[in-house]
């Protein structure tokens, strides 16, 4: 079956039913903030590089992490009692945003691209994206930052400039979302350090029923 082609005029997607087996379902169109809320609305996100055209994905499995359920291992919970740990919601969005982009750059390469820093930003200025970053001891030491829609949380990229810096941010963070009923942290793709700290995979109709449930429907 041919990837759908998105038509730059018309906020739509296909079917995210539809996407291939790798989970590439549509290719084109732009990262206008109606369009980048269609799309999460739906379970489907934007990742693709500088350069080429935007890449629609939603994979039949989806990797998530419910936000009463985050793993905290034994030695983080050491690290936790011998230091002041905290976090702020929203202290600078775009510098959190860059910061996942440069220090993904220099170690494999970030889709994080220009275009994406300006379309992500404009969703924060509107309430629809949020970072978040955790200190230690007074200084900054990682962060993360997302899209959030009604009780959903969709978790883009994560930076670290201290040791934990990003545990830090997931762990306390996600305290706020279970406070807050939020029913799921969508970490898109399974990774070894998002499944050690209780990430799980699901099936893309499990996880259409938790957007539901937290976007209202």
């Amino acid at each position: 079956m041919p990837i759908f082609r998105l038509d730059d005029n018309r906020i739509e997607f296909p079917d995210p039913r539809l996407a291939e087996e790798d989970g590439l379902l549509a290719v084109g169109g732009d990262l206008r903030m109606e369009r980048l809320l269609l799309a999460y609305s739906n379970g489907i996100f934007p990742w693709y590089n500088e350069g080429e055209p935007v890449l629609w994905w939603a994979p039949r499995e989806r990797f998530i992490i419910r936000p009463g359920e985050v793993h905290i291992s034994h030695s983080m919970r050491k690290f936790f009692k011998k230091h002041e740990i905290a976090i702020k919601l929203n202290r600078d969005f775009a510098d959190t945003m860059h910061r996942c982009r440069t220090k993904r750059e220099d170690k494999e390469g970030t889709w994080i691209t220009d275009d994406m820093e300006k379309a992500y930003g404009e969703l924060a200025r509107n309430g629809f994206a949020l970072s978040v970053e955790s200190y230690v001891d007074g200084n900054l030491a990682g962060g993360l930052y997302g899209v959030s829609l009604g009780r959903c949380f969709f978790g883009e990229s994560m930076f670290s400039d201290m040791e934990n810096g990003s545990k830090i941010a997931l762990i306390l963070f996600s305290r706020v979302l279970y406070d807050n009923d939020y029913v799921m942290i969508d970490c898109q793709f399974e990774t070894e350090h998002l499944k050690s700290m209780g990430g799980v995979t699901i099936s893309f109709e499990e996880y259409r029923k938790l957007l539901d449930e937290g976007l209202g429907g």
